[in-house]
């Protein structure tokens, strides 16, 4: 019988970073638009409140920032994975997977989030240096 084991080495911990770095790159660049008027309106103009942009774009940069840096990575994925599944249901409508109103690139990242939750943010991080924060804050 075979054993299903979670590789810890090298290239492991590398991806790993690798994963953790790119969507939280994304979401510091994704969110500076957020703090723009014309945010503000497309909210209004879809339904929402304008003031909930100055709230994403903040959950954007603060959460891509953890992420990158490695410190409260699964809850700040939990909570960019609620703004990402908001983002493929209520804005983009699941309309299509590519092109126009695509929700290719949201649920790209919405499933690196969900990766980041599962396995944590890994040993290249500020929280595996530490060591003393508790793993479900990790």
């Amino acid at each position: 019988m075979t054993d299903a084991t979670l590789r810890t080495g090298k290239f492991h911990d590398l991806t790993h970073f690798g994963l953790r770095i790119v969507v939280g790159v994304f979401f510091i660049v994704h969110s500076t638009m957020k703090f723009s008027p014309m945010f503000q309106g497309f909210l209004t103009s879809v339904g929402l409140p304008g003031e909930m942009a100055i709230l994403i774009g903040l959950l954007e940069s603060i959460g891509g920032a953890l992420l990158v840096v490695g410190v409260l990575s699964r809850i700040a994925s939990s909570l960019l994975a609620i703004d990402m599944f908001g983002a493929i249901i209520y804005i983009k409508k699941i309309e299509s997977f590519s092109g126009k109103n695509g929700i290719e690139l949201e649920l790209l990242a919405f499933i690196i989030l969900l990766s980041v939750i599962v396995l944590g943010p890994g040993r290249i991080s500020i929280s595996h240096i530490v060591k003393k924060i508790p793993r479900i804050l990790q």
